[in-house]
């Protein structure tokens, strides 16, 4: 008897992806993917690390610490670009969410915009009268950050210019309500739940949210290092599924309590669930559904490479990237819809035949072409009624370079 053994032939160790999210509701189809193995069945193995801001997203994505995270897109292209530090190839997949950030000030400013509102003058109008009278600083989560844009782009449709009449600080968004609180800030612009963490604790009021800026507005990105996606182009693809599942799921309304309790856990928000509840969908009864986060419906998932090429030109506008660079080739190089296409096609889930769209030019809900079958879309109007069409570019209107603080 032979006293050798055939062993069969040895399976290789699963691709790891090791992801960074921060402690916002948006995260939720990262985590639920992580929790309920949605990602391990699709052979990945998946460490999850929470991090305190955007900065450690960045510096962690740049040097490789991350492979992925969940990211705000003008993030996405800085790091991609190297505009703030060493340049680290990303890839915009898949994008996780629309909608959910809210400007929130505090109670005294908030006193003084509901009297000049009562006058009959538009929230940001009333906002911009407080504002041209007295000195407030005002906190965005990162100066690359969609709240950033959002929040200059608002202003100044009242005239008002970020950086010149109104300060911007950088506020970590877990510390936004805190930093309001102290009064170190005199309100923000950061994504759920923090708004309402801000109200329920009586350090502020919300006055707008990303809704009545941009509706249905992109949000958070998955972008995964170029090298990675290179390396494990199915785990790659396995990924995208495992996230859709997860968007699904999260995008349920009757699945909101549970969501929101398993957000709540210490290790990812560590925040009361009921604070958590109110921006997802499904979550405040009566109140309008696009206020909060949305995570599937409407093609949130899909990465337009329109909405690239808007953040590039808000970035443009506000000096933040120079203007030699060509936006839609950049926009085309990161945000990747063939990927995407390529990953739920066998699914049968329907995928948009276009990469782009003119944005803001849907005053109500509409359809657009995809295969196999049209989607439904929500209204996307711009708080100006502009339209974006992404082959042209914006003319820039009082342009600025804004310095801001970290507090």
């Amino acid at each position: 008897m032979s006293d050798i053994v055939a062993f069969g032939p040895r399976r290789p160790s699963r691709p790891c992806l090791r992801i960074g999210c921060l402690r916002l509701t948006d995260g939720a189809p990262v985590i639920a993917a992580y929790e309920f193995g949605f990602f391990a069945d699709e052979g990945i193995e998946v460490e999850l690390a929470i991090e305190p801001s955007w900065a450690n997203i960045a510096d962690k994505l740049t040097y490789g610490f991350l492979d992925a995270a969940v990211i705000v897109p003008p993030l996405a292209f800085a790091v991609h670009l190297g505009v703030r530090g060493v340049a680290q190839r990303l890839l915009v997949p898949y994008m996780l969410s629309a909608g959910g950030n809210t400007i929130t000030l505090s109670t005294a400013l908030a006193q003084a915009v509901a009297e000049h509102r009562a006058t009959g003058l538009p929230t940001v109008e009333a906002l911009a009268a407080v504002l041209r009278r007295q000195d407030f600083t005002l906190g965005v989560v990162h100066a690359y950050s969609t709240h950033n844009l959002l929040l200059r782009y608002w202003l100044a449709t009242a005239g008002i210019v970020a950086g010149s009449d109104v300060r911007i600080a950088v506020v970590p968004p877990a510390l936004a309500a805190e930093a309001l609180a102290t009064g170190r800030i005199a309100g923000f612009c950061a994504g759920a739940p923090w708004g309402e963490v801000a109200r329920r604790t009586g350090a502020g009021t919300t006055v707008a949210t990303s809704h009545d800026i941009w509706q249905h507005a992109p949000e958070k990105a998955f972008a995964v290092s170029a090298r990675w996606a290179g390396d494990h182009p199915e785990a790659l693809t396995g990924a995208l599924r495992a996230l859709l599942r997860a968007s699904k799921f999260c995008d349920d309304p009757q699945n909101a309590a549970y969501t929101a309790a398993l957000l709540s856990r210490r290790k990812y928000l560590d925040v009361d669930s009921h604070a958590i509840l109110s921006s997802l969908p499904g979550g405040a009864p009566g109140g309008p559904a696009a206020k909060g986060c949305i995570f599937h419906r409407g093609a949130t998932t899909f990465p337009w490479q329109s909405h690239g090429q808007w953040f590039l030109a808000q970035m443009r506008r506000w000096e933040m990237i120079g203007s030699g660079i060509a936006l839609q080739r950049l926009a085309e190089e990161v945000y990747r819809p063939d990927l995407y296409r390529a990953a739920v096609a066998p699914l049968g889930e329907p995928a948009p035949l276009e990469n782009s769209k003119p944005e803001g030019a849907h005053a109500a809900p509409w359809s657009v072409a995809a295969e196999p079958a049209a989607i439904a879309m929500p209204a996307d109007r711009f708080c100006d009624d502009a339209v974006f069409s992404p082959e042209e570019t914006p003319a820039v209107a009082r342009p600025t370079t804004s310095a801001l603080h970290n507090l």
